[in-house]
């Protein structure tokens, strides 16, 4: 079915694994041999009448039950053998730590009537695309206070690589900071480092910008990850997760954004204006450790990651991308198939995530209703597992209304569920492969993370993939954790949020007095 679900690792990189575990092991390989060629010696040392008996005695309970000596001692080494390789071939458990979610500054806000205001003052757009760009704005979902740069709220717009890198540094440097300062983590003990940012790849990389800033030890484990779309955050998680098995006692920190300055569409090219009215500014650092000592603080710790991806489908490959118009100008374009193209990855992933959370009783329904598909040939309905029997919690992309209200319905979820990707969209808007971050910090603030409880993240990317991590809290996370994004908010939220909600772009003033008015009404 197109399917790459990324579980154990291949033959090569596990036998260099088993190879690490052993010369990490070494010392106590060592130590365990000399206990045994010690053992005679000791046994030795004992009065003559007690080692006798001793031997005498576990021999003739032995021999009773038909075991010789030669024989107990084979099995003996076995079990020593087989508890070795079973210790050192258990994975390592990844910790997350913290993490931290940018909020711009209030400069930054955009309100809906600002953010039309200024696409029309810019005068790049002609008046059937500012009326659907309005419309589509109208429907979103966002809210008031989203974030734009500031490149893109200045009249002119200044979309320049100088104005794009402020935005990065911004973000990056925020969270970064943040995050290091909240978990009590220095830069230099950071030992893997994991970039992301879909259509913002500069040189040198971003994880060179923020190993020079922060002054990151020479053999830190980076990696720069461009053109995974929104999707990329769940990827990196994944590479951390996997990098951090074979790189022992250390930390992996994980940045995620998207770039808003140079990303922005100035044409008229109806799909790729999309965009416009649901990308905004936004980012999410997240720290992870596999260190045992750090498990006693961690919040949560990583159980499962599914990757799937269906780029050998032509439909899938081509649903999202980054091209150019009939003018020249650069956008990313999503096609009308792209919730078809989603449903199927999605199907795809969960179909392989199913058997590793579900309880047995939803797995025995669900392969009901395929064998009486294939076997028999009858025309049943597919059943669809219940995922709430699985997870407590549930961060769904937030890219837009259209996919939180069709994974709503399949997945069978309830408003409360849906909550904190329906308030992301509406507080910071689509963030990218922040988003899942964002939705898990408005979990925290509202208090509704206790020890025990299983949380799933589902991201959606250009390619076309589907991800999923699936998290166990550690720990009940306080509610009122300082540094939160939501926690100067939470006693308005949640908000209702109208499927259609008009927008006046006259009542925004520009600081020369002007207004707005969009001439086209349909």
């Amino acid at each position: 079915m197109g399917r790459e679900v990324l579980g154990g690792a291949p033959p090569a990189q596990g036998a260099k694994m088993v190879c690490r575990s052993v010369i990490g092991h070494l010392p106590l390989l060592v130590a365990g041999a000399a206990l045994l060629a010690a053992a005679p010696r000791l046994s030795a040392s004992l009065p003559a009448p007690a080692n006798k008996l001793l031997a005498n005695g576990l021999l003739r309970e032995l021999a009773t039950l038909g075991v010789s000596a030669p024989a107990l001692a084979v099995a003996c080494w076995g079990a020593a053998v087989a508890a070795w390789a079973y210790a050192v071939s258990r994975p390592r458990p990844v910790y997350l730590v913290d993490l931290s979610g940018y909020v711009a500054g209030e400069s930054h806000e955009a309100s809906r009537a600002k953010t039309i205001a200024h696409f029309g003052r810019c005068g790049r757009f002609s008046d059937e695309s500012m009326a659907f760009q309005k419309r589509m704005l109208e429907r979103s979902g966002l809210g008031e206070r989203t974030h734009f740069p500031a490149s893109l709220i200045s009249v002119p717009v200044d979309m320049c690589l100088r104005t794009a890198r402020e935005e990065s540094h911004a973000v990056i440097f925020g969270v970064v900071e943040d995050v290091l300062r909240r978990a009590a983590v220095g830069a230099a003990d950071v030992g893997v480092l994991i970039f992301n940012s879909s259509l913002l790849s500069t040189t040198p990389s971003f994880t060179s910008l923020i190993a020079n800033r922060y002054g990151m030890r020479h053999d830190v484990v980076s990696h720069n990850l461009s053109g995974m779309g929104c999707s990329a955050g769940i990827i990196a998680i994944d590479l951390a997760k996997r990098l951090l098995q074979v790189h022992p006692d250390t930390y992996a920190l994980v940045v995620s954004t998207e770039n808003i300055t140079l990303n922005a569409y100035m044409g008229n090219n109806r799909p790729m204006l999309v965009t416009n009215t649901l990308f905004r500014v936004g980012g999410a650092a997240i720290l992870l450790s596999n260190r045992r000592a750090d498990r006693r603080r961690a919040k949560y710790q990583l159980i499962h990651t599914v990757r799937t991806h269906r780029g050998a489908h032509d439909q899938s490959f081509g649903c999202v991308t980054q091209e150019e118009d009939d003018a020249g100008c650069v956008g990313v374009s999503l096609s009308k198939e792209l919730m078809v193209v989603a449903g199927e990855a999605l199907r795809t992933n969960i179909t392989t995530l199913g058997p590793l959370v579900l309880p047995m009783s939803e797995q025995l329904r669900f392969l009901a209703t395929v064998v009486l598909n294939r076997v028999f040939r009858a025309n049943v309905r597919a059943y669809l597992p219940d995922f709430k029997l699985a997870f407590e919690h549930f961060c769904i992309h937030a890219g837009g209304r259209g996919v939180l209200d069709e994974l709503e319905r399949s997945l069978k979820l309830s408003a409360w569920h849906m909550e904190p990707s329906r308030m992301t969209l509406c507080r910071f808007g689509n963030t990218s492969s922040s988003s899942l971050w964002y939705e898990l910090a408005y979990s925290e603030a509202k208090g509704r993370i206790r020890k025990g409880d299983r949380v799933w993240q589902i991201a959606f990317g250009s390619g076309f993939k589907c991800n999923s991590a699936v998290w166990k809290a550690l720990r009940t996370v306080d509610g009122g954790e300082e540094g939160n994004p939501w926690t100067p908010e939470l006693d308005v939220l949640p908000i209702h949020v109208p499927r259609v909600s008009p927008v006046d772009e006259a009542t925004y003033t520009f600081p020369d007095g002007a207004t707005y008015k969009v001439s086209v009404a349909g």
